[in-house]
């Protein structure tokens, strides 16, 4: 009998690896949470450094040169996030024994930059229309969206991460000024706090 489950849990694990992406790694996400705290702490010193009341009506914040500045250092973060999240998982693939360009892990990346691009273009749009205050709404609804669609190739958590960054998104986009502070605690502390059960839960 305990031979049967055995293979059963085999069985179950062997069709996991095929259909799911298994390599995710918690300290990925944990080291994401961190360059977003470090991006919106430096974005936050440049817009309302050194009167910090939450008012952007009262701050320069549509300078071409701030705007240049911010794009820099979202690209800064993005990159730095993107480049830990293929590195780490790409180094669990290898301990665990797992190929990291797999079915499952093409279509979980395909199920998650097809809306995160969406949300790029759009992002883009905002900012030719100089619609700057929905940029924190945007980001992480389209974020969050890719997360849900993208949950059902990889670890169960991803799902709730994306749940929790749509609501602050949609927060964000009911109360555009305090869309800074939604965008930190959703890039910033969810990811972290994702990233950090992940991590004791299948990493260690």
């Amino acid at each position: 009998m305990r031979k049967a489950e055995q293979e059963l849990a085999e069985i179950k694990s062997m069709m996991e690896r095929s259909t799911r992406f298994l390599s995710l790694s918690g300290l990925a996400g944990i080291l994401a949470g961190i360059y977003a705290f470090a991006g919106a702490g430096i974005a936050w010193y440049w817009i309302y450094f050194p009167d910090t009341a939450y008012d952007i009506e009262h701050h320069p914040i549509y300078s071409a040169d701030l705007q240049v500045n911010l794009s820099a250092v979202a690209l800064v973060v993005l990159v730095l996030a993107v480049g830990s999240a293929y590195l780490l998982s790409q180094n669990k693939s290898h301990r665990k024994s797992q190929k990291f360009w797999s079915p499952a892990s093409k279509r979980f990346l395909l199920a998650l930059f097809i809306p995160v691009l969406a949300g790029g273009l759009f992002s883009f749009a905002l900012i030719h229309e100089s619609a700057y205050k929905l940029l924190p709404s945007a980001t992480l609804i389209f974020y969050g969206l890719g997360l849900i669609n993208a949950s059902h190739f990889t670890l169960g958590e991803i799902r709730n991460l994306g749940i929790g960054q749509l609501i602050l998104g949609l927060i964000a986009a009911f109360f555009p000024d305090f869309g800074l502070i939604c965008w930190a605690l959703g890039f910033g502390v969810l990811h972290v706090i994702y990233g950090s059960m992940m991590y004791y839960r299948y990493d260690r």
